[in-house]
């Protein structure tokens, strides 16, 4: 969300107080001719007048304020850093001092410092709101959400329906899973104002994640209007659950884009790197116990090291996991960026002379995606974290499959599609399954009837093909429909959901969190079919629910993220189970429901498929995509100035 802004204040008796004795001629006058050029815009008079000023009032606040906002923002940051750390300490006691301070160390990547100064503007001034806001906005980006959170709560305390504390507010709610207080703020917002930035989004997306459907089909009305029509309705990740088009997708990643990351002064200027190894970097925050990182520890084990260094640029916690100890043994080099900003980053990878950045986050949790912006790499690849294009300038290719991107969909995509020769989800190596299989009393499963499964994320649960879920559950007499719902809002809201398509809640049967993923995906022996979401597909959870032997049936779209589990299928042997319209997912899921020799002759297949399976094969994926690799580093030796080489990537 954004943060506020500095702005040129009149000076007051408080301010002026201490300043020198006035000369014969009142500089106050000059003072007030020079803030008033300022906000006409005219910042080198201003910036004159007051640097005259200040040659006979040296501590005057307001003074020290002013020049400090226009070398800001022409900007002249030396300037403004040399006379900001002398203007805190000529007048400690004016807050806008210190928040101008804090904006600039905060624009040089100093974020402790920075904080410390916002803390000095609030110990000044308690009720400052601009400090607030951007001190929260700051704390955020550190990841330290709870006293961001506590921020925005001070401004709406003292401004109620403050617009940005509002949205920031809600969206800190959505990461410690207080959904109900997240959604009655983001429609508290709306309320305020219907047009504010991605607000309809934000707030069915949220929606859905407690499967409350209220407003579904004339918010996502709106949202695909307003988008098509120029404005900024919802975030791409979030429009990834609500439309399955993927003119819609790139329309939306171009408005955020082109807002949050502008084209910064470029680190890398086309010079050519001697390396003996080619250097890659992945960039991500999942280096941890997530689904990225469960998907790529096997690849990062396996890059032939005599090719390539590999360089670990990790922007998330370090959960203590071991995961996050396999992944931090399998680069050359492990960095834990948390603690710096992305200019400090960026500027890290222009001396460590990267030859590819790798990009595994998008448009996802705790992303920097303004690193690079700053061209800190010869190659910016988009891979693996984020369904679809960024629509973003800054990165030069996109590594996908034929199933995902077919080449008629590649006109959505601002990125160079490289292609993978199979799937490009990897299946997570290294992962092996519990031996024991639970029994169906153990995860609270009728003992006969047919199990359907669908173990996704509430979010991606959408209205249309719930009902579908319900027809095949009236059509097959004794199934129930295991989900993964992970609140009780949702649970609630799913089984009336059921009601009122006339299926007894009891036949949905919700499974518990268990502590290892080898047991969890144990669980999948005793479901007999996968039932995928669309139009956002399930990713890794089909990729799991493969690997432990459990067909899936998906619909596959008409964009990216509804394409995913038809790639996997392909790749384990199975593409007999991907279906292209709703009809016929909807028939095929009750025939075999209703034809158990079938949906056992597909398990057979699934396992008779698995020693030479694509899927599986994670030693020749990694040398797929390090062949990828190789390519772009050769493509790009070719070109010496970056222009050139910029053209040479794309299309």
């Amino acid at each position: 969300m954004s943060a506020a802004t500095l702005e040129a204040r009149p000076p007051s008796v408080a301010a002026t107080a201490a300043a020198a004795p006035a000369p014969a001629v009142d500089p106050r006058e000059r003072l007030i001719q020079a803030i008033t050029l300022q906000n006409a815009g005219e910042l080198d008079r201003a910036r004159v007048l007051l640097e005259a000023y200040l040659v006979d009032q040296p501590a005057d606040p307001a003074g020290l304020y002013s020049l400090a906002v226009i070398l800001l923002k022409q900007p002249d940051m030396p300037a403004a850093r040399t006379l900001l750390d002398r203007a805190v300490q000529l007048a400690p006691g004016y807050g806008p001092l210190w928040f101008a301070h804090a904006t600039a160390l905060q624009g040089a990547g100093e974020r402790d410092a920075a904080l410390a100064s916002y803390d000095r503007a609030l110990a000044v001034q308690p009720d400052f709101t601009e400090v607030l806001i951007n001190s929260g906005v700051l704390l955020r980006e550190m990841l330290r959400h709870a006293e961001a959170l506590a921020r925005f709560e001070r401004v709406l305390a003292i401004k109620p329906e403050h617009e940005t504390a509002l949205a920031n507010c809600a969206v800190l709610l959505t990461d410690f899973k207080r959904s109900e207080e997240a959604t009655a703020m983001f429609e508290r917002l709306l309320a305020i104002n219907p047009d504010y930035d991605y607000g309809p989004g934000m707030l069915l997306y949220e929606r859905l994640h407690r499967c409350d459907w209220t407003g579904f089909d004339e918010l996502r009305t709106q949202i695909v209007e307003g988008l098509r029509a120029g404005k900024r309705t919802c975030k791409s990740l979030a429009l990834m659950a609500i439309t399955d088009d993927a003119a819609d997708h790139q329309r939306a990643a171009q408005l955020f884009s082109r807002q949050r990351y502008p084209t910064r002064e470029p680190l890398w200027r086309g010079e050519r790197y001697r390396h003996d190894r080619i250097r890659i970097a992945y960039v991500s925050p999942d280096l941890r116990e997530h689904p990225v990182g469960h998907l790529m520890a096997g690849v990062f084990e396996r890059h032939d090291r005599r090719r390539f260094e590999t360089i670990a640029i990790s922007l998330g916690i370090d959960d203590g996991s071991r995961l996050r100890a396999r992944m931090q043994g399998s680069f050359d080099r492990f960095i834990d960026a948390r603690p710096f900003s992305a200019p400090q980053i960026a500027r890290l990878m222009r001396a460590l002379e990267v030859d590819i950045a790798i990009d595994l986050a998008g448009y996802t949790a705790d992303s920097r995606n303004e690193i690079f912006s700053e061209r800190p790499a010869p190659v910016h690849v988009n891979f693996l974290g984020y369904p679809g294009t960024l629509g973003n300038p800054h990165i030069d290719v996109i590594v996908a499959d034929r199933h995902v991107i077919p080449p008629e969909h590649q006109a959505h995509c601002d990125e160079r599609v490289v292609y993978l020769p199979d799937n490009y989800l990897p299946a997570a190596a290294g992962l092996e399954i519990a031996e024991r299989t639970p029994t169906r009393a153990e995860c609270g499963l009728p003992e006969t009837g047919v199990v359907f499964c669908s173990f996704n994320h509430d979010y991606k649960i959408s209205p249309p093909m719930f009902a579908t879920w319900m027809r095949i559950l009236a059509a097959t007499p004794g199934s129930v429909l295991w989900l993964m719902s992970r609140g009780a809002a949702s649970q609630h809201n799913l089984r009336a959901a059921a009601q009122a398509a006339g299926i007894s809640p009891d036949r949905l049967v919700f499974a518990q969190r268990v502590p290892r993923v080898e047991d969890h995906l144990a669980r999948y022996r005793q479901a007999d079919l996968f039932l995928d979401t669309h139009p956002y597909n399930a990713h890794t959870t089909a990729s799991d629910a493969l690997l432990a032997g459990l067909p899936v049936l998906t619909y596959s779209g008409q964009s990216f993220p509804s394409r995913v589990a038809g790639s996997l299928l392909h790749a384990a042997g199975l593409p007999e189970l991907v279906t292209h319209r709703v009809a016929d997912y909807e028939a095929l899921a009750i025939r075999l429901g209703q034809q158990p020799a079938e949906l056992a002759a597909c398990r057979q297949k699934l396992a008779a498929a698995r020693p030479t399976s694509a899927l599986l094969d994670i030693d020749g994926y990694t040398r797929n995509l390090e062949a990828i690799w190789i390519a772009l580093w050769r493509e790009s030796q070719l070109g010496g100035a970056r222009d050139a080489m910029s053209g040479a990537l794309r299309r």
